[in-house]
């Protein structure tokens, strides 16, 4: 199962009132684990960028200005997206922004849509279904999963797209610390439990073979019970329950 987690930063908050996309990040994971694929790409948006978005982003309009227009690079993010789960916060947002891009390059064609080549989750949603009259910004996710942002002085695609990745698999299935070796320069962590050479024990290369138990009809039948049940209360979303139908 291939995610990618994806975030935008913006020249502002409407893509109506001619408002563009100047960065975007994403992240790759492969079921539910970090790969080594990431996608950057700050953009020339063709216009000024709001004071109000710069205090956000920190990106400035001398920042961007000889960086490519969203249709030089338009096919390098489709061709990395394409055919993956989206994972993205509040994703009528970004998803608003990247169709608006898409129609803009279409050139009088027909445009490519997001939601026609990639299936599209939105945490936020999934949060607020979770946890109901609480706060669900990136920020207050952070806080009640434990996920560390302290780093996270201003937003940025890339840096948010790491932290939500965090979050998302904390609220999905409980595993947190994703990228502890990618971003622990961000974090100042200090590495623990190095184990050394003279702990590692060897195991006996002519040992007897361990035995293989199958499962029973009985506990193969209980087993997929469990997953039906598993499935229905993430509403779909069963990771053993996805992998059986991308084996079969």
């Amino acid at each position: 199962m291939r995610q990618i987690i994806l975030d935008t930063e913006t020249t502002g908050l409407e893509p109506s009132e001619g408002h563009r996309i100047i960065e975007i990040g994403c992240v790759e994971l492969i079921n539910r684990r970090a790969s080594s694929n990431r996608y950057q790409q700050y953009i020339n948006p063709g216009r000024e960028i709001d004071a109000g978005a710069m205090e956000v982003h920190g990106i400035t309009n001398e920042m961007v200005a000889e960086k490519p227009k969203f249709a030089d690079i338009a096919q390098s993010l489709l061709d990395f997206i394409e055919g993956a789960e989206l994972i993205i916060h509040n994703a009528p947002f970004d998803m608003g922004f990247l169709n608006n891009e898409l129609s803009l390059t279409a050139n009088g064609g027909k445009p490519v849509r997001i939601e026609e080549i990639c299936s599209v989750v939105d945490t936020l949603k999934l949060a607020r279904s979770m946890h109901p009259g609480q706060k669900n910004d990136l920020d207050s996710l952070c806080r009640r999963y434990n996920v560390d942002n302290s780093h996270r002085t201003l937003h940025g695609a890339l840096l948010d797209a790491e932290i939500l990745a965090d979050v998302y698999l904390a609220m999905t299935g409980g595993q947190t610390g994703l990228f502890e070796e990618t971003h622990s320069h961000l974090r100042n962590a200090t590495a623990t439990n190095v184990v050394a050479p003279s702990d590692i024990r060897r195991l006996d290369p002519n040992r007897p073979k361990l035995p293989v138990l199958a499962a029973s009809a009985e506990e193969l039948a209980a087993h997929q019970a469990w997953l039906e049940e598993l499935d229905k209360k993430s509403g779909g979303k069963c990771l053993w329950k996805m992998l059986e139908t991308v084996s079969t």
